[in-house]
């Protein structure tokens, strides 16, 4: 599977560099909103496979590895052209071998879902996507901007909210955007990033110890995007949906959150995820 794998006209092969042109035209054509320097973040952090018919693209997955415990699978689109002839089947098992032993993560539409169910996934919770153009929101104060130096910080806050090592993933965020977060004394016990995204931005990860935190956070974040169109997806748990619909960014669709080997945890973490950071990478 390190190489190329033939199976009738279709060849897979691993995602490179030069194929990201492919997988846009690819997610354009599904209606999805990534932009090209989306796909260049998400396939910088990540392993993957694309289904090739005479050297064009008509399929892709990739693995997000986050340490040697976990990863996403991810950014599964195949051309319509080629449904129903199994191209999609083969692209996630091809990435799950990428994936070794970790415990796997993904979103799926209600289309995927018998798919993942016969690969061993099994449904935890439902995503709600919350998308529009942001209101007036006012800030409340006890949210503030932090520079890179915090990092370490935030690293650490989602490492025990997610389970799994995720730097890499926020070395690329810092990068790309902006963190707010709330103190308690000289320590952060909450935070949010915000970055573009599509065709606007997106508000993600939220990591908090309780609700009125991630409120606290949104809002903060959203009073500078009045007029902008923002997505946020969350955890249909966290019951953020209210005040997010509040704000103008009504609910729009829904996908379901999976996982294959899942680790059990024996710890009850002080924070957790209340928005993500993708529907692709959590």
């Amino acid at each position: 599977m390190d190489e190329l794998m033939q199976t009738e006209s279709i060849v897979l092969a691993p995602f490179g560099a030069h194929h990201v042109g492919g997988a846009l035209a690819l997610s354009r054509a599904v209606g999805w909103a990534h932009r090209r320097e989306d796909w260049e973040m998400i396939r910088s952090l990540s392993e993957g496979r694309v289904a090739l018919a005479g050297g064009r693209v008509v399929g892709t997955a990739l693995m997000t590895p986050f340490g040697d415990t976990c990863s996403a699978i991810n950014m599964i689109i195949v051309d319509e052209s080629q449904r129903g002839r199994g191209v999609g089947r083969k692209l996630t098992t091809a990435v799950l071998e990428l994936a070794g032993g970790r415990e796997c993560r993904l979103t799926a539409t209600n289309d995927g879902l018998p798919l993942y169910e016969k690969l061993g996934f099994v449904a935890t919770h439902q995503i709600l996507r919350h998308q529009g153009i942001a209101g007036q929101v006012d800030a409340p104060e006890n949210v503030e901007w932090i520079d890179p130096g915090a990092l370490p910080a935030i690293k650490a806050l989602d490492r025990m909210a997610f389970g799994a090592d995720r730097d890499a993933v926020y070395n690329a965020l810092a990068r790309e955007g902006s963190f707010a977060a709330i103190r308690r004394g000289d320590r952060i016990v909450a935070f949010a990033a915000t970055r573009l995204f599509g065709k606007g931005e997106v508000v993600g990860p939220v990591v908090a110890e309780n609700s009125e935190q991630a409120r606290d956070l949104l809002a903060f974040i959203l009073s500078g995007k009045e007029g902008r169109i923002v997505r946020v997806d969350i955890p249909e748990q966290t019951g953020l949906s209210s005040p997010l619909e509040d704000w103008g960014l009504p609910r729009g669709g829904t996908v379901v959150a999976m996982v294959r080997g899942a680790a059990v945890r024996s710890d009850t973490p002080a924070v957790q995820t209340f928005c993500l950071a993708s529907q692709a990478i959590g």
